[in-house]
């Protein structure tokens, strides 16, 4: 019988969606086949703080705050390790534990978890580890960035232009005179490294341009504005690597005016379409463009594409690529997959098993 691999689940995390890598998180662990991993659980929380975490059931409810233990993985490319701090840790007299670790499942979402940060760590460590590397996730989550790559693809996308933190002092006026010289009402204002829709707001006027810009910046210091694109969200999912496999696609319904944090996790009004109906070639033309974005960004392992279909012209415009999708109970990636016959467990699976992969 072969030996369980050693697998860490890392979730929480510093980012505006700490919430919701708790509830993916959750998702997870719970796919994972027990007959074949020892699980281990590590939290992060807001404050960057890592704990050891002994029961599954504490990561939804938060109180895994409280566990006194601290642990973290170590750089050292020899130990291949998570190293656990007893609770004894405070009074300067901490034993440690050290855990020899096979895969690492970064299961965050946004700044400190999917920009490559830990990424880095774990190539460091010469850890195993779930989804893109290092250079993909900084560049997805970099949604400026992104827009540079997929230029170079001829892809259509929004038009856009770029503003920083250090524009919004005072007034604004220069700021939204330079903006509107490019780009017409209505616009997103997006932070360029966030995710979940935190910090995005439309604007149909100077007054909420100057809003949403302010609003942006409590997010990041980088700041998308875009030609807002009337049309239908469409979603794509991406397994693999060289030889990575496309899902069908699906669509979003938001209940809101565009598909904002609340209209994903907290309105039951908003809804997913697997295989929703499109005019004839678009939804071929959806997968081979996330397969070529997913390609360019050099992603590994998984990926969701998001696009629109403009009304009045058909037209397919790719709107961002995201290396940790949700994997909570109404996120479209793992439902993507499960109406290919791929359920979670096998999934998490195949996730799991191609991650060593990425140091051959």
């Amino acid at each position: 019988m072969a030996m369980k691999k050693t697998v860490v689940v890392l979730f929480g995390g510093q980012s505006s969606e700490h919430e919701v890598s708790c509830m993916s998180a959750q998702t997870v662990v719970e796919a994972m086949d027990r007959e074949k991993y020892n699980v281990i659980l590590i939290g992060i929380t807001k404050e960057g703080h890592w704990l050891y975490v002994p029961h599954v059931n504490r990561i939804a409810d938060k109180s895994w705050y409280k566990s006194g233990k601290r642990a973290v993985i170590s750089p050292d490319a020899g130990m291949h390790s998570v190293l656990v701090f007893s609770d004894a840790e405070s009074e300067g007299s901490a034993a440690v534990s050290a855990i020899l670790v096979d895969v690492v499942f970064p299961v965050l979402h946004g700044l400190y978890g999917e920009d490559g940060t830990v990424q880095g760590l774990l190539e460091l460590a010469k850890i195993p580890y779930v989804g893109c590397g290092v250079l993909a996730s900084a560049v997805s989550m970099d949604k400026l960035y992104t827009k540079l790559i997929v230029d170079r693809l001829k892809i259509r996308q929004a038009d856009y232009i770029e503003v920083g933190r250090h524009e919004l002092i005072g007034e604004c006026g220069e700021t939204a005179d330079r903006v509107e010289g490019v780009l017409s009402y209505p616009v997103f204002i997006k932070p360029a490294n966030a995710g979940s829709s935190r910090g995005v707001s439309r604007a149909d006027n100077r007054e909420e341009l100057i809003r949403g810009l302010k609003l942006a910046a409590k997010h990041d210091h980088k700041i998308l504005v875009e030609k807002m694109i009337v049309g239908r969200e469409i979603e794509c999912a991406v397994l693999g690597g060289q030889e990575a496999e496309v899902s069908g696609i699906g669509e979003i319904l938001a209940a809101a005016e565009f598909y904002d944090y609340d209209a994903k996790y907290n309105s039951a009004e908003s809804k997913t379409v697997i295989s929703p109906e499109l005019p004839e070639g678009k939804a071929e033309e959806i997968r081979q463009d996330a397969l070529r974005i997913f390609a360019a960004v050099d992603g590994f392992g998984l990926s969701r594409v998001d696009f629109f279909l403009e009304e009045g012209t058909n037209e397919v415009v790719f709107n961002e690529i995201n290396t940790m999708p949700g994997f909570t109970s109404i996120s479209m990636y793992p439902m993507l997959w499960e109406a290919q016959g791929v359920t979670k467990k096998e999934l998490v699976d195949q996730l799991i098993g191609m991650a060593p992969g990425r140091l051959l």
